[in-house]
């Protein structure tokens, strides 16, 4: 009924608590879809994960904006999250207090699922990789903090200089 990539979100942003990793799952299940027919509800919940990291970092500047935004989308996207499973007022009332309280001592984010069925799933799920859900997050943890600094890029990196290398030599050819 839900996607694996809705699933592994779910595992990482209750279990892990690892937010970035949330953004990074949903981003690529959001771009499976062609340009002009991607699902605008995925973004509302990426903008979620990271503001709760840029949040967990002390970025409380850019959670706020990504919480205000996440917010907006949710909104407007509304029934689509309810099929998510998820109680969209229930989550609209918890970001509104959050983007309020942003700046305060870092506590973590439960998503209100009201779909008993994809809870027990998760926990599940959860369980047989030997996270807990619901733990919080690991705040001594560099890695989980910081992890859009401390991940190797290098195949990101190496991608981009493949693209410039081409616009280069499409240009070239073009003279």
């Amino acid at each position: 009924m839900y996607s694996n990539a809705y699933l592994e979100f779910l595992i990482e942003f209750h279990a892990t608590r690892d937010y970035f990793e949330c953004h990074e799952i949903l981003e690529e299940h959001w771009k499976e879809d062609p340009p002009g027919k991607r699902k605008l509800h995925w973004v509302g919940l990426i903008q979620l994960a990271v503001a709760l990291y840029h949040e967990r970092r002390g970025n409380v500047t850019g959670a706020k904006r990504m919480y205000r935004s996440a917010l907006r989308i949710i909104e407007a996207e509304k029934k689509l999250i309810e099929q998510l499973g998820i109680d969209t007022s229930q989550l609209q009332q918890l970001i509104l207090e959050r983007t309020l309280q942003a700046g305060s001592k870092f506590t973590d984010f439960m998503i209100p699922i009201n779909d008993k069925k994809l809870l027990a799933a998760c926990e599940k799920l959860a369980y047989e990789r030997k996270v807990i859900w619901g733990s919080p997050s690991a705040l001594d943890s560099e890695q989980l903090i910081h992890k859009h600094k401390l991940r190797d890029r290098s195949s990101v990196i190496k991608e981009r200089e493949l693209r410039l290398s081409e616009n280069r030599m499409m240009k070239h050819e073009k003279k």
